[in-house]
């Protein structure tokens, strides 16, 4: 892990939506200079936009979105996971239900990590398969629900012990993992439930009784009842940014999704390029039970869009981004690498721009319908249709060497 010597005023900066919007405009105008992996081809840029607007129509005809978070991953098939925890638990009072559904959304998106091309689920109950985010979502929703993430091994709640014990063979188990079933980075989805386990230790102001869903009362207190969404995401890269193996620190800070390009800026902190994906992702999962306990959540649109492979690849299977090398797409990358830390900010910077154009087009204001639904709506699904259409198994354009904390 290398250490870096930033001032408090740059960490600060590194954990903020604004440091990864500026930074992936750097990439934009480096990219735009002639310079990097890719070549935009602002031609495509229109009907890019219009095939998003498209997927929105068919996805969502009545225009009512959610943010695009991990609850949708709880209700593939036609069931609705999430509303069953809420009948379950309906009799707690508020606060309490907002815990334990935090509990379940912060470990899920840990387990979220791409699972690979032929990895899949079978659902004992619905005895329907899925595969990917959803397999992933339903699954992690089972392993819950089990109690495995619990001190006692039963309660319907995460803690630290609980977390610190999970194995490899708990996962294999609740994933359905074997030689014919293979889920990519087993080993990296443990580690960060264990590293998860210790930073609810270490954060006890943030996750006080070293429990994840406790995050809610430390935002209560700190903000009141009304809390912005980038106050969310500083929670939650505080709180957790330590669970992050092998990362770029500075005096002891790790900064998580934040990457070292080789040619961009001149100096130290100019080089780095925060990303943030997983937590962004984690803070739009968190605001659904927040929101349904009474809290009221503000400046959703402040996030930015999140820097994974569906949104990227809907940028290169339409055609916007190309690669100046062909061959490129036959290797396999490191998320350290410069062509994916462009591709990922890329990513930033074009959804700032679609987004705004699938607003005009639907009237609507970025306040009343920020990225979050816009992600939701079209770009994470016209990302995987594309996909579908183009590679076998609906894999991504660009081959990305996983250890489960990324992507």
């Amino acid at each position: 892990m290398s250490d870096l010597n930033l001032s408090a005023s740059q960490v600060d900066f590194l954990l903020s939506p604004q440091a990864i919007r500026s930074r992936a405009q750097a990439i934009l105008d480096y990219t735009l200079a002639g310079k990097g992996c890719f070549v935009f081809h602002e031609d495509k840029f229109k009907s890019t936009v219009d095939y998003v607007l498209k997927v929105i129509k068919k996805n969502y005809p009545d225009g009512n979105i959610p943010f695009h978070s991990r609850w949708g991953h709880f209700r593939p098939g036609g069931i609705d996971r999430a509303q069953i925890l809420k009948d379950t638990i309906k009799d707690m009072n508020p606060l309490e239900q907002c815990r334990i559904q935090l509990d379940l959304v912060i470990t899920s998106v840990l387990l979220d990590a791409g699972a690979g091309p032929t990895w899949k689920y079978l659902e004992a109950s619905s005895k329907k398969t899925f595969n990917r985010s959803e397999g992933l979502g339903v699954a992690s929703f089972h392993m819950f629900l089990s109690g495995i993430m619990s001190r006692d091994g039963e309660s319907l709640r995460a803690d630290a012990e609980g977390l610190k014990n999970i194995s490899i063979k708990d996962v294999n188990h609740f994933f359905q993992v074997s030689e014919k079933n293979p889920l990519l980075g087993v080993e990296g989805r443990v580690l960060l439930l264990n590293n998860l386990g210790k930073a609810l230790e270490k954060s006890q102001t943030i996750f006080n009784n070293g429990r994840p869903g406790n995050i809610v009362d430390y935002l209560l207190e700190k903000n009141g009842n009304t809390i912005s969404a980038p106050a969310i995401l500083r929670a939650v890269l505080d709180g957790l940014g330590v669970i992050w193996p092998g990362r770029l620190q500075s005096n002891g800070v790790n900064l998580g999704d934040v990457w070292r390009h080789s040619q961009i800026g001149s100096t130290e902190v100019e080089h780095l390029v925060p990303l943030h994906k997983l937590s962004q992702w984690m803070t739009y999962s968190l605001i659904e039970p927040m929101v349904d306990a009474g809290i009221q959540v503000t400046d959703v649109e402040g996030l930015t869009g999140l820097a994974e492979y569906r949104n990227g690849g809907l940028l290169l299977d339409s055609g916007l981004l190309t690669l100046k090398n062909p061959d490129d797409a036959n290797r396999k990358w490191s998320p350290d690498s410069d062509l994916i830390i462009e591709w990922r900010a890329l990513t930033i910077a074009m959804l700032d721009r679609i987004g705004s154009e699938v607003q005009k087009a639907l009237k609507r204001s970025p306040a009343d319908f920020p990225l979050a639904k816009v992600l939701e709506g079209g770009t994470w699904w016209a990302g995987r249709f594309l996909a579908n259409e183009k590679r076998e198994n609906g894999e991504p354009p660009l081959q990305i060497i996983s250890d489960g904390t990324v992507f």
